[in-house]
């Protein structure tokens, strides 16, 4: 299996604060990985460095076999934490302004999301729950046909209903084999079961990285109990 990720001696750093230092990864085409750690340990500048989003202070990214670049993030589909949806737009108006941006999107696909996420379309988007304004944000990025998906910290602040929702919508339309979603969290006892590979950061680097099931084989025990033994 052909690597869709590679990423070699990576560092990023923001005036005095080092978000990366030093991360060497490489990514398979076609499972879901968690990337894991605390608040602060550079998962977000990770995820958008490899979106091509922000540019490194050193060293290389390869996606698809190619530096990012307009071509090669038109391949990635990138949900950020923080919520930038235009409040004064109905769900409709939101979906068909986003829709236009991207050859790669799949109408059919969105009216199956709006459906399972109990959205409607012509509510304001100012005007529906924090949960729902996060349904919503995964469906424009799973309506897209990329790669590459990258969620950054969907289920931070989200109700419990509407966590399982999206958890439900990623297994759902995650294209296995062809597709490749990087999921950051801190709430692992939530998604742990839908990871294929895991990745800890810790500090601005890996700490550790394998498959799910050779890290619950080899350390006996869930991904929660082994996330305390590398944070604690």
């Amino acid at each position: 299996m052909d690597n869709i990720v590679e990423i070699n001696n990576l560092h990023k750093r923001y005036f005095l604060t080092k978000a990366l230092n030093g991360v060497d990864l490489q990514i398979q085409r076609g499972v879901i990985v968690g990337l894991l750690g605390p608040n602060g340990s550079g998962k977000s500048s990770l995820l958008k460095i490899i979106g091509g989003l922000v540019h490194p202070t050193a060293g290389k990214v390869m996606i698809n076999g190619e530096k990012p670049s307009v071509r090669a993030k038109a391949k990635v589909a990138y949900l950020p934490e923080i919520d930038c949806l235009y409040s004064w737009m109905t769900v409709k108006e939101i979906i068909g302004f986003v829709s236009a941006f991207y050859d790669d999107w799949e109408q059919e696909r969105a009216q199956e999301l709006l459906k399972l996420m109990g959205l409607e379309l012509q509510q304001k988007v100012g005007n529906i729950s924090k949960g729902k304004r996060a349904l919503l944000k995964l469906l424009l990025v799973l309506s897209r046909k990329a790669s590459l998906v990258l969620l950054d910290e969907p289920l931070s602040g989200i109700d419990p209903p509407s966590r399982a929702k999206i958890i439900q919508a990623i297994v759902g339309e995650y294209r296995a084999g062809e597709q490749t979603i990087i999921l950051s969290t801190h709430q692992v006892g939530e998604t742990e079961s839908i990871f294929d590979e895991v990745v800890f950061l810790h500090n601005g680097k890996v700490a550790l990285k394998d498959s799910a099931e050779n890290l619950r084989a080899q350390n006996n025990c869930s991904m929660n109990d082994l996330w305390e033994r590398v944070y604690n």
